[in-house]
């Protein structure tokens, strides 16, 4: 039972505002730091709250309630969309006001975010070697570390699949679950059978279709954060050592549902 709110509670004490406020630190005197700084912490407050509902939309997917599934993928995606609308308020900031504070950040770079690393993992992009970066935060570690071990809302659409008694390679549904996925032809024609008979296969369609949402998203995402990141320092390396724009380039490339995308050229 939801327990009553204490007589005493105010808006602030309810959301925390001033831990909240006062968790923005920048260490340059420049202008532009605590645009750089709020950006980047709503994302991880954002990515905060993609966990949470891929992690409801898992436990739902795998008890065989795809319908109810729905409403927490569709929110991620929104969630997604609001997130890469943030890279337009970054792009206010001019090469010059960034050069401005950039030696501040030293090694740090948003390639490093466990949160998004957990949240590619959940999907089924596995990387362990991400985990490096979080050697001296422990529970980060962990938390990653569970993410790219456990199965990935792809495996468990997968599973779903085979137990209504579509034909998903054996080979698929044992395989080891932190390896990166590799493409099935098997799998591709699993899917091409949901697609071309839509009634009878109509939850296990529009999970497909909630699925690609969340692949179309990202995608968005990361062709916005090249944009902003060549419109802002061109394709000179970034901090923490990556290659910048040349690296971001690279994972645009990245799908995490393949046959999902693969299918529509056969359809």
């Amino acid at each position: 039972m939801t327990e009553a709110a204490p007589s005493n509670m105010t808006y602030a004490r309810y959301l925390g505002l001033d831990r909240l406020l006062s968790a923005q630190d920048p260490i340059s005197d420049q202008h532009d730091e605590m645009l750089f700084v709020i950006i980047h912490q709503t994302k991880e407050l954002w990515l905060k709250q993609i966990l949470h509902e891929v992690g409801l939309a898992q436990t739902m997917v795998r008890n065989g309630d795809l319908v109810p599934a729905y409403k927490s993928l569709a929110r991620v995606s929104r969630i997604q969309a609001v997130m890469t609308q943030s890279w337009d308020i970054l792009a206010t900031m001019t090469p010059a006001d960034y050069l401005r504070f950039r030696d501040v950040l030293g090694s740090s770079s948003g390639f490093q975010s466990d949160q998004f690393r957990r949240f590619e993992a959940m999907l089924g992009l596995k990387d362990a070697r991400f985990l490096a970066f979080q050697e001296d935060r422990p529970e980060a570690h962990a938390a990653l570390k569970a993410a790219i071990e456990a199965p990935s809302l792809y495996d468990d659409a997968l599973a779903q699949l085979a137990n209504a008694g579509l034909p998903v390679p054996e080979a698929v549904l044992n395989r080891d679950v932190s390896r990166p996925y590799e493409p099935s032809e098997g799998v591709e024609a699993a899917w091409l059978e949901v697609y071309r008979d839509t009634d009878r296969w109509w939850a296990q369609y529009q999970l497909a279709e909630k699925l690609v949402d969340l692949d179309d998203a990202l995608l968005t995402w990361r062709h916005k954060h090249v944009v902003t990141i060549e419109r802002i320092i061109g394709r000179r390396r970034g901090t923490g050592g990556t290659e910048g724009a040349a690296y971001l380039m690279t994972t645009l490339e990245k799908r995490c549902f393949p046959e999902l995308w693969s299918l529509r050229t056969k359809l």
